[in-house]
């Protein structure tokens, strides 16, 4: 009636209008005012409108936020739940076109958060046993762009019903720009590897350290008596009949030796191109020289230099020296540079004498200046 009041004050002669007529236009005056504080748009809904409405609500807290939301045009409601309020899952169901808002803005990669992502190697060490792998893997990993598993995977030769991701998981996380490596010297000699390695990717990359082949034996006999003192001797592993020279390439320690027959089965899955052999024994007496040999053939740049390493005379094998956050070189373990047994000499003739051709062969294959007695 407060509206009545005020329009006769307005309108002197309303006091002609009917009771009836003047609770008419009280009603419609109210609804004007109403029409002005609340527009349309928010009292009413339209059909098919996928936004509630602003006046359905389920308790005092709700109705207020709906309250609130209605007071604002949509793209400042958008803009202010952007800044102030959580951001809400996004529904997978919903076509991207139809998110707003933050919903549209990319997050930053979780690689870069944990710098980088485990991928499968781009290189492998794939052998040979008691020639330096170790040794050239701990070198190399000193580069800025490569990253290498710590311990042998011996993924395609014991572990391959575990499936790639289950290798991948082995990887250490690199960036784009760096290598991955890793190392299982068993690789050279187990004849499934290089068809496992090949259908993973054609375009890996495979370093084989090799070294003499006596020598070799002798020092992988050494590591197995240092486990298993009641081992048999040397000889008696070594040949079926001493007397006749007879060698047995059953046992392991020998048959690995045999380079040639073993880069035959790489061969019928990589060029030779794909594979770089390292020198064990160049390894030894100049390291800088093999390692910027490794580093062309991965691609890198040349970093890893002589300034690295020194000679440890009680080794009998290079060291890198003290890196600046250390407070001591960093040499190769205990197993590494161990006195090798002593062996009769005879038997290193025979030895020798058996290797010869397997050795020539491998010298034409690969075409290197490998030269062994």
């Amino acid at each position: 009636m407060a509206y009545v009041l005020i329009f006769s004050r307005l309108f002197p002669f309303s006091h002609r209008i009917r009771g009836t007529s003047l609770c008419l236009l009280s009603l419609f005056l109210s609804f004007l005012c109403y029409c002005a504080l609340f527009p349309g748009g928010a009292v009413m809904q339209k059909s098919g409108d996928p936004t509630p409405s602003c006046l359905q609500a389920d308790g005092a807290k709700r109705r207020l936020q709906k309250s609130m939301s209605c007071l604002f045009p949509p793209d400042a409601r958008r803009s202010s739940a952007a800044d102030e309020a959580p951001h809400p899952q996004a529904d997978p169901r919903r076509p991207a076109a139809a998110r707003t808002g933050r919903e549209n803005t990319p997050s930053p990669p979780m690689s870069h958060l944990k710098f980088g992502n485990k991928k499968l190697p781009n290189a492998i060490i794939v052998g040979v046993k008691k020639g330096g792998t170790r040794a050239v893997l701990e070198f190399i990993r000193i580069h800025p762009d490569v990253r290498a598993a710590g311990t042998e995977t011996h993924f395609f030769d014991r572990n391959y019903d575990r499936g790639l991701e289950w290798y991948r998981g082995l990887m250490p996380r690199t960036l784009e720009s760096q290598i991955t490596m890793e190392k299982t010297p068993s690789y050279f000699v187990t004849k499934e590897a290089p068809r496992r390695i090949s259908a993973m990717s054609q375009e890996t990359k495979l370093i084989v350290v090799v070294r003499d082949p006596v020598t070799r034996a002798i020092s992988d006999y050494t590591q197995t008596l240092s486990k298993t003192p009641d081992l048999p001797s040397f000889q008696d592993l070594a040949f079926r009949n001493q007397s006749l020279g007879i060698v047995d390439v059953s046992w392991n320690a020998i048959r690995i030796g045999l380079y040639a027959l073993h880069l035959e089965n790489w061969l019928r899955y990589f060029p030779l191109a794909q594979i770089h052999f390292v020198s064990g024994e160049r390894l030894i007496t100049d390291p800088a020289g093999e390692l910027a040999r490794v580093q062309d053939f991965l691609g890198l740049k040349r970093i890893v230099t002589d300034k690295h390493f020194y000679f440890n005379r009680t080794k009998g094998f290079p060291c890198l020296k003290k890196p600046e956050s250390s407070g001591s070189p960093r040499c190769l373990g205990k197993s590494k540079g161990r006195t090798h047994v002593q062996i009769d000499g005879d038997a290193i003739e025979q030895l020798r004498d058996f290797y010869r051709p397997y050795n020539v062969k491998f010298y034409e294959m690969v075409g290197h200046d490998f030269k062994w007695e």
